[in-house]
């Protein structure tokens, strides 16, 4: 009995604790793989095939990416995208001078800018009509221009009001039409000379210059005549001026070299030669 109080008879082993899972040991002559870590599942994984086409590294370089992990952004299946920048690629065309700032000049200070400031009214004005100013001007200038000449001046002395009046408005309204004209013809041949100028501003600038530099000639001849010799050395000089303005205004107005866009006025300054100083000498 005392056996079994002291738990003899029965299994005498000592109490066994449930058993601890071990890792499975291969048979003999077989190596087991290590165990996979996950830092490692990568080397396990077959490379991805990618489809025939475009690469993977080329695609829309103005797309947003995600940013990617350096460990793996060069692994295989995780290949880094990238971009070359062209510097070429933003690269600005030629473009002609600025045009200075602030808006269009008023009547006043355009008819002082031809005369004070011309490169720059010139270039500021090359986009902008100037039909008012053109065709008041001019048309003032020809009602004056009638009495440059002597005999015509002669002639309109003795004539009646009533008879004057109509001639003196056909002139003016004669010299407006011979501006209009010679406007389009200078800018006609600055555009087959390359320029890209407009032919408003052109066309209303050349009638300023025409009317303006001849101003100071006619003023004299009113009171002296038109064969007066100071008259004649004031003709000859504002012809002159009246062609270096046309260069430059060409000049600016088409983006041309001064040789051509002296080409180009060469009809209207022969025209302006022989119908008002030729006419007056």
């Amino acid at each position: 009995m005392a056996g079994f109080r002291n738990g003899r008879g029965r299994d005498n082993r000592p109490p066994q604790h449930p058993q601890q899972h071990r890792p499975q040991q291969a048979p003999y002559g077989y190596n087991a793989p290590p165990p996979a870590y996950p830092q490692q599942q990568w080397q396990q994984q077959p490379p991805q095939q990618q489809p025939y086409g475009e690469p993977e590294y080329f695609g829309d370089p103005g797309q947003h990416h995600p940013h990617q992990d350096p460990v793996t952004a060069n692994n295989p299946g995780h290949t880094q995208m990238f971009q070359v920048d062209d510097p070429y690629a933003h690269a600005a065309p030629y473009q002609a001078a600025p045009v200075p700032a602030g808006s269009r000049l008023g009547w006043k200070a355009l008819l002082s800018g031809i005369v004070l400031r011309p490169a720059d009214t010139f270039l500021r004005m090359r986009d902008h009509a100037v039909w008012g100013p053109a065709l008041i001007v001019t048309f003032l200038y020809g009602l004056l221009a009638i009495f440059g000449f002597d005999q015509a001046r002669e002639e309109v002395l003795n004539a009646t009001l009533s008879s004057i009046v109509p001639y003196v408005l056909m002139t003016g309204a004669g010299f407006v039409l011979g501006g209009l004209i010679l406007g389009a013809v200078t800018h006609t041949l600055a555009r087959q000379l390359g320029g890209d100028g407009a032919w408003q501003p052109t066309v209303g600038l050349s009638m300023l210059i025409m009317s303006l530099t001849d101003a100071p000639r006619l003023l004299f001849a009113l009171f002296l005549g038109g064969e007066n010799g100071l008259v004649q050395i004031i003709g000859w000089l504002t012809w002159l001026a009246a062609g270096a303005l046309f260069t430059l205004m060409v000049s600016r107005s088409h983006d041309l070299p001064w040789p051509k866009a002296l080409g180009a006025s060469a009809i209207q300054l022969v025209a302006l030669l022989s119908l008002i100083k030729l006419g007056t000498l």
